[in-house]
């Protein structure tokens, strides 16, 4: 950006360095990609009270017509390009759809064209290229450019799973902690469920999917096709179809071959895989690997999910994310956008809403500010944001649920946005307030549950190794990462039966009343700072499902 031009900043745009951080040098030289959003041609139409209408009387706009009239301008595009060349940026791709120039480019370049000063930073563990204060832009591009993403590339979001065993002190997490050996428990290894008892437990609908497209959304690792096999055999499903999904500036399914591996996120995929294709077998399962867990990543991820004129997903599973106040506006907003665009093609997206209990942070994360946090992207009021429970058996029905709460930051998460609204739909139902420190009512997380805690937790098969395996002392999987895709099952159980989309559910679901018993509300437990009690709460939701009641209701 030459120093004669008028320069306006980026809204949303401010970035902090991480707590601890030290510069550690300068950006390595070389090219990296930057991915610019720009403005929609027309606003997407106000969707109150089409919302509000049960699923066959609602009408769905087409992907092709969400690009048409909702996608970006090319002369802002044009605009955009013709900023890049200006500054040596490469265009690697644009597309009017997804609203999106991506960039090729160096850091001097990259310095010059956005008013920025990139390093390299080390902070405790991590080191990664950041910037300090906010993007620059030139005047022409002000209220054109809504984000710019990938010039930091910190990693934003973690999976959201837990293993760990019986004996507290012995945990092995992906997320907040690191996932080792397993050591020997002096507990019995519980024996966990499968997708397929679940489903029972929980009174789902009798369908399986068919005719449905579930898009689950992955910021690292990867899958083998002989493990799924393996898997759905044994809990006697039919294997569903699994495919990846490539599209520009995505990942590739990159599975290991350790299951214990540290921070393994293959087992993430795996969960998510298993736990919605063992629900919904009948449906197609599709893959969206993003290349890392930044911002850009998770962005450009949910965009080419949502833009699918090829898979067309109806249901999307998201068992990623991270504390609300770690995430940039611009991203947030960004990424809210793209949830609101999800809502009008009669999309449903279930979000897990975090393992860390109402902090967020792991107890010995040294970036926790000893305050309450509540995650994103569950804190999107256009979302499905789905909590934890711990559930008894007791012959073939559940006996007991509570909320998962294994202590020290160890549970699902929930709370109150400090970003994001109230919604409407929770008007009413949702009168906590945030605290610690004490905030307004505002969007309330999560929606919903289901089973969660590790100590009942899920059958799952990576990288050649199952969980449980009580021979060698392996427990079951748990975290609020399994109750996404139990929900996007569910949905898309729901969808077949009732022979369309229910879309965008959150207005309908806390419209049913009470009598209607689709809920079974959980009373008991906490998750830090917020408790249980009757209806609507901050940690299990409206409550765990009953499918079949839920189905009833919604026709």
């Amino acid at each position: 950006m030459s120093s004669n031009e008028k320069q306006i900043s980026l809204k949303g745009s401010t970035k902090h360095r991480l707590p601890h951080a030290q510069i550690s040098g300068e950006v390595p030289h070389g090219e990296f990609q930057v991915t610019v959003m720009v403005r929609r041609r027309n606003p997407l139409p106000d969707a109150h009270e089409h919302n509000k209408l049960k699923p066959k009387d609602r009408t769905y706009m087409t992907r092709e017509a969400l690009a048409t009239a909702h996608g970006a301008d090319p002369a802002d595009i044009a605009k955009v390009t013709a900023f890049a060349s200006e500054h040596h940026l490469k265009v690697i791709e644009s597309d009017l759809a997804k609203r999106h120039v991506l960039l090729s480019g160096t850091a001097e370049n990259y310095n010059r064209a956005f008013g920025v000063a990139l390093k390299m930073y080390k902070s405790n563990e991590i080191t990664y290229r950041g910037r300090e204060g906010d993007i620059l832009l030139p005047a022409n591009l002000g209220g054109i450019v809504t984000s710019v993403t990938g010039l930091d590339n910190r990693p934003f979001a973690k999976p959201h799973f837990r293993i760990r065993h019986d004996d507290k002190a012995k945990t092995m997490t992906a997320g907040a902690h690191s996932v080792g050996k397993p050591h020997a428990s002096p507990a019995p290894v519980p024996a966990g469920f499968s997708p397929l008892q679940l489903s029972q437990l929980y009174n789902f609908a009798a369908a399986d999917g068919t005719g449905q497209t579930i898009a689950i959304l992955e910021l690292g690792g990867g899958y083998h096709t002989t493990d799924l096999t393996t898997y759905f055999q044994g809990i006697g499903v039919k294997p569903p179809n699994v495919s990846t999904a490539t599209y520009t500036g995505g990942g590739t399914n990159s599975p290991g071959t350790n299951a214990f591996a540290q921070n393994n996120p293959d087992v993430e995929v795996a969960l998510d895989i298993e736990v919605a294709g063992g629900i919904a077998p009948g449906a197609k399962v599709v893959v969206y690997f993003a290349p890392d867990a930044t911002d850009q990543s998770f962005l450009g991820a949910i965009s080419a999910i949502v833009h699918d004129t090829v898979n067309n997903p109806n249901v999307v599973s998201i068992s990623w994310g991270g504390p609300e106040d770690t995430a940039s506006g611009q991203f947030q907003t960004e990424f809210d956008q793209i949830l609101q665009a999800a809502a009008q093609v009669g999309m449903t997206v279930c979000v897990a809403a975090g393992d860390s209990g109402s902090a967020d942070f792991a107890a010995n994360d040294p970036n926790w500010d000893g305050k309450t946090h509540v995650d994103f992207p569950a804190s999107s009021p256009n979302v499905l944001a789905c909590g934890g429970t711990q559930i008894t058996v007791t012959g073939k029905a559940i006996s007991n649920e509570v909320v998962w709460d294994d202590g020290l930051n160890d549970g699902t998460g929930g709370g109150v946005s400090r970003v994001f609204a109230q919604p409407t739909y929770q008007v009413g139902v949702e009168s906590q307030k945030a605290v610690d420190p004490a905030g307004p009512v505002m969007r309330g997380v999560p929606d919903v549950c289901g089973d969660a805690a590790p100590g009942s937790g899920y059958q799952v098969l990576c990288d050649g190794q199952a969980f449980p395996d009580a021979s060698q002392g392996v427990p079951p999987v748990g975290g609020t990462s399994a109750v996404a895709p139990l929900w996007a099952g569910l949905v898309a159980r729901l969808n077949q039966s009732l022979g369309k989309p229910v879309g965008f559910l959150n207005p309908l679901l806390y419209a049913i009343p009470t009598t209607a018993k689709a809920f079974n509300d959980i009373t008991t437990g906490n998750n830090g700072k917020y408790h249980a009690g009757p209806g609507w709460d901050a940690c299990t939701g409206l409550g765990s499902p009953n499918g079949q009641n839920i189905l009833a209701a919604l026709k």
